[in-house]
């Protein structure tokens, strides 16, 4: 037991280094581009884009690699790997002489950011069918305290040095990689390993080899449109706060540290309550309900505390996601975890390539000076379908699911 708590702090102090890393970008990447490129800031997002789009593009790769290879090896090796890759990356986001030099360190990060996969399955390996989602919620949770210190940390030392929070992240991530090392056990054990499988190395392929499991491919494809609509937010929400409410960076920053405070007390805290008060099924049909009334009333509101209202439904509204990868977790064998996990990863990762080229297009075109319709809210109002069309698919999946006796089925 004593051990479990360990590991769990070990992959929640993992997965939120890796946020706080994307968090401390965020404010500063937008000044060290134009410092490297001398161009303006139109120019400058035309760059963003692309060097959130190499670190997706890497992570969609890699996430199934590192999770077969974490089936075969364990987690240990793999996650302190990433650990120590993700330190060198951002020393290189620190010692950059130019913009190539970013694209290098988003490449690294997106192959060690594969790191999520190995996370999940470690918290797959060490928990109960009855705690499984509520320890999934660690990882919602790691990524809302992450959005609310690195923001913060990249706003206030950026203002000192832009350079600065890259050495800040660089020497939290190796503190994080020495403690795993030291302290943190192997979560699989010997009978749950398997051989390699190559072709389970392919991007989709994963999926592909689980659609023999009981409804677990519709879940799962629930899951990917809730998270392609969550990737409205870090798509467009600096931008829509520019163009709808004039912020500034500080408030920008601001904002996010609310959304992260909001996303860590539901994932964190409130997942496993619900869970146990109103069952898997409820809880994440109540989770899509907020989700897609907050991610809509985002795109009508006018005034900045009507954005801060409408968080509040929105955020309590993922409780929904780690209850769903819980499930989905449990429909599969022990030994698949890891594969699975790449699968999700993966997946995530093309939404927030998709993500990213779709809501920013959107919100292009409804704020551009000869637009015929002024619409900034757009991308949050498309968002809202698409949860909506998720939320189809869960419900159509739990009703084929046996969701109190999580029963594993093996691949044919």
């Amino acid at each position: 037991m004593q051990s479990n708590k360990k590991a769990l702090l070990f992959i929640f102090i993992t997965i939120l280094v890796d946020v706080i890393g994307i968090g401390i970008i965020i404010p500063i990447i937008p000044d060290l581009i134009m410092e490297l490129t001398g161009e303006g800031t139109a120019q400058a997002v035309i760059y963003g884009m692309w060097l959130m789009t190499a670190f997706s593009g890497m992570q969609f790769l890699f996430s199934p690699v590192l999770g077969e290879i974490s089936d075969r090896y364990g987690r240990r090796p793999i996650l302190l790997l990433a650990l120590f890759g993700l330190s060198i990356d951002y020393l290189i986001h620190a010692w950059a002489p130019t913009i190539i030099w970013l694209f290098v360190g988003r490449f690294l990060a997106g192959i060690t950011g594969a790191s999520f996969t190995v996370a999940s399955a470690y918290i797959a390996d060490i928990s109960t069918k009855e705690n499984k989602a509520k320890n999934f919620g660690l990882i919602g949770a790691a990524f809302g305290l992450g959005f609310i210190i690195g923001p913060g940390i990249g706003g206030f030392f950026g203002d000192i040095d832009i350079r600065l929070p890259f050495y800040i992240a660089a020497g939290l991530t190796f503190a994080n990689f020495v403690f795993g090392y030291f302290f943190v056990p192997e979560s699989l054990t010997l009978e749950n390993r398997r051989q390699i499988i190559p072709s389970k190395m392919i991007p989709g392929v994963s999926l592909v080899s689980l659609r023999n499991y009981k409804g677990v491919l519709l879940l799962i494809f629930a899951f990917f449109l809730a998270n392609l609509a969550g990737q409205a937010l870090p798509s467009t929400w600096s931008y829509y706060g520019i163009e709808r409410y004039d912020w500034s960076p500080r408030e920008i920053g601001i904002s996010l540290m609310v959304v992260g405070l909001l996303v860590a007390i539901a994932q964190g805290f409130l997942v496993g309550v619900v869970v146990k008060k109103f069952g898997k099924k409820k809880t994440i049909i109540a989770g899509f309900v907020l989700w897609t009334i907050g991610m809509f009333l985002f795109s009508q509101a006018s005034e900045p505390w009507m954005l801060y209202a409408f968080l509040i439904p929105y955020a309590f509204g993922g409780v929904a996601g780690p209850t769903i990868q819980g499930v989905i977790s449990n429909q599969v064998s022990e030994k698949e975890q890891g594969n699975l996990q790449g699968a999700i990863t993966g997946l995530v990762s093309i939404t927030a390539i998709i993500g990213q080229l779709t809501f920013s297009a959107v919100f292009y075109y409804f704020i551009r000076p000869e637009g015929a319709i002024y619409f900034p809210g757009a991308p949050y109002a498309l968002a809202a379908v698409f949860l909506l069309v998720a939320f189809v698919f869960a419900v159509i999946a739990m009703k084929k699911m046996d969701l109190d006796s999580d029963i594993q089925l093996e691949a044919d």
